[in-house]
C-alpha cells in the first residue's frame, strides 16, 4: 500500500463519482426537494460502493456476467455520460423524484454504474484497503460539497458550473477510453 497508489485511486474515484460535475443535477433536486440530506446520501453511497467493491463480482458471476463484460458496458455508459457534459446535450433523460434526495442523489448520481465499473476494474488493479481508502476519502468529500451547497451554487454561478462540467467530461471520456482498453485487451 503506498500513498502513490491511495492517491490514483482516490483521484480515478473522484473523476468518476464527479461531484462536482454533478453540482448542476444536485442544484436542481434541491429546489424540487427543498433540502439534501447530505448525511443521509452519503452514507447511502458509502455503502452501496463498498458493498459492490465486495460483493459486485459475486453478483455479476450469479447472473452469468464476467467483470471485463460488466467493465466494457460501464465504459460504454461514461463514454455516453463524458458526451452529455462536454457536448452539453442529453442522451440519458432521466426523472428526478419530486419526493425523496437520496435515491436520485445517493444512487444512481454518486454510486452508479460508472463507479460500479471502475470499483471492479480497481479490484484488479489495487489492494482492497488501498481502494476502501479512495472510497472513504471520496465520501468525505461528497459529504462536503452537499452541505455546501447552497454556497457553491453562489460561489460558482452558471458560467462556473458549466466550466467545471466540460472539464470533468473529459477526464471522465479519457477514462471510459482506458477502460474499455484494457477490458477489450486493445
Amino acid at each position: 500500500m503506498s500513498l502513490k497508489d491511495i492517491l490514483s485511486v482516490t483521484m480515478i474515484l473522484f473523476a468518476v463519482i464527479d461531484i462536482i460535475g454533478s453540482l448542476p443535477v444536485i442544484i436542481e433536486t434541491r429546489k424540487r426537494v427543498g433540502h439534501i440530506h447530505s448525511g443521509k446520501a452519503t452514507l447511502a453511497s458509502l455503502l452501496i460502493m463498498v458493498l459492490f467493491l465486495f460483493l459486485g463480482e459475486s453478483i455479476l458471476k450469479l447472473i452469468g456476467i464476467d467483470v471485463s463484460s460488466f467493465a466494457i458496458a460501464g465504459s460504454l455508459v461514461i463514454f455516453f455520460l463524458a458526451l452529455e457534459m462536454i457536448l452539453g446535450i442529453r442522451l440519458y433523460q432521466d426523472e428526478v423524484p419530486e419526493t425523496a434526495s437520496i435515491v436520485p442523489i445517493a444512487f444512481p448520481l454518486i454510486a452508479g454504474t460508472g463507479t460500479m465499473t471502475t470499483l471492479l476494474s480497481l479490484r484488479a488493479e489495487f489492494d482492497t484497503e488501498v481502494i476502501l481508502i479512495g472510497i472513504v476519502a471520496n465520501t468525505l468529500f461528497i459529504y462536503f460539497v452537499l452541505r455546501m451547497i447552497e454556497p457553491l451554487e453562489r460561489m460558482l454561478g452558471k458560467a462556473g458550473i458549466s466550466v467545471i462540467r466540460k472539464v470533468f467530461g473529459i477526464v471522465l471520456l479519457a477514462i471510459a477510453v482506458k477502460l474499455f482498453r484494457t477490458n477489450a485487451g486493445l
